[in-house]
């Protein structure tokens, strides 16, 4: 039987959310390009994509699954989930609240210290702060894990890209804590716009 719920979302942010699609500049042929400039890019993706819609699938350590819609602007998320259940997930200005219907549950954390705080900064900076620990090229692919300098040990994100023609659009997420624990997040039917309106991602029990 899968556990409670509010512990996947302690995995999730001890394992990092996030994610996220958008028009991005032409770049020269990636073979030209040097790590620093593909971090370049990632960095210009997640700062400047609004608007950013996708379904989603979430694989749990333990194999199971659940899906939702994800809504995405610079600095913050949201993912309502469709099964296992009608749940909803809000990360905005340094915090997150999970509202759990079916248990009358409230979960708030703080993102100081998660690895989903790395893709929530606003403007996100992948150095400093943050290490960019692994850049991967695949065929149109592009894959980069990133932790917190000052506790690389505490949890890993990778965002995993599609990079067709020197446009990125984000495909996978996945969170590794620091028991080694995985949650993934698999994207499709991305598309971006005009930012969504603020209170999509308000943090009030209420909404």
């Amino acid at each position: 039987m899968k556990p409670a719920f509010p512990f996947h979302v302690r995995r999730l942010m001890a394992g990092g959310l996030l994610m996220l699609l958008g028009a991005c500049q032409a770049v020269p042929d990636r073979a030209t390009l040097s790590q620093k400039d593909e971090i370049t890019r990632v960095e210009h993706y997640l700062n400047d994509t609004h608007g950013l819609g996708a379904h989603f699938v979430q694989t749990w350590p333990d194999g199971g699954k659940g899906d939702g819609k994800l809504y995405y602007d610079p600095g913050r998320l949201r993912l309502d989930y469709a099964t296992p259940a009608a749940m909803k997930l809000t990360a905005a200005n340094g915090h997150l609240v999970f509202i759990d219907p079916r248990r009358d549950s409230v979960t708030r954390m703080s993102l100081g210290h998660q690895p989903l705080g790395l893709l929530l900064q606003q403007p996100v900076h992948l150095d400093g702060e943050i290490v960019v620990t692994s850049v991967q090229h695949g065929t149109n692919s592009l894959q980069i894990s990133m932790a917190r300098s000052d506790s690389p040990s505490q949890g890993l994100l990778t965002l995993g890209f599609s990079d067709i023609s020197g446009t990125l659009s984000l495909i996978a997420i996945e969170m590794t804590d620091v028991e080694r624990q995985h949650i993934r997040l698999d994207l499709d039917d991305v598309h971006a716009g005009p930012a969504w309106p603020d209170d999509l991602f308000s943090l009030s029990t209420t909404k």
